[in-house]
């Protein structure tokens, strides 16, 4: 059974920082990109970040560009989001979620991590 299990969300305050953490079971998790989705409250989702099988490439939108950093340890099967500098428009429930490939979507997530900047 996939499984993804995200970890790491809490309080902090503008201007900090947090790790986020997602734990991957069930598939081999060195074969697939995976992807960090945000959905703040009473809004829709939005992409946050994407990482290669390897690590060796990532992929962020403007929004946290300079901010985030993926990163993937494929022997540990876990992906960490670096969340720096953070502002109250980061606060959102965060999901991992493994890629399809070939530009079809995400088909498995977390049951996502909370993370509030506010002071």
């Amino acid at each position: 059974e996939v499984q993804l299990v995200e970890s790491g969300g809490g309080l902090v305050q503008p201007g900090g920082s947090l790790r986020l953490s997602c734990a991957a079971s069930g598939f081999t998790f060195s074969s697939y990109y995976i992807n960090w989705v945000r959905q703040a409250p009473g809004k829709g989702l939005e992409w946050v970040s994407s990482i290669d099988r390897g690590g060796g490439s990532t992929y962020y939108p403007d929004s946290v560009k300079g901010r985030f950093t993926i990163s993937r340890d494929n022997a540990k099967n876990t992906l960490y989001l670096q969340m720096n500098s953070l502002k109250p428009e980061d606060t959102a429930l965060y999901y991992c979620a493994r890629d399809r490939g070939f530009g079809d979507g995400m088909d498995y997530w977390g049951k996502g991590t909370l993370v509030t900047v506010s002071s």
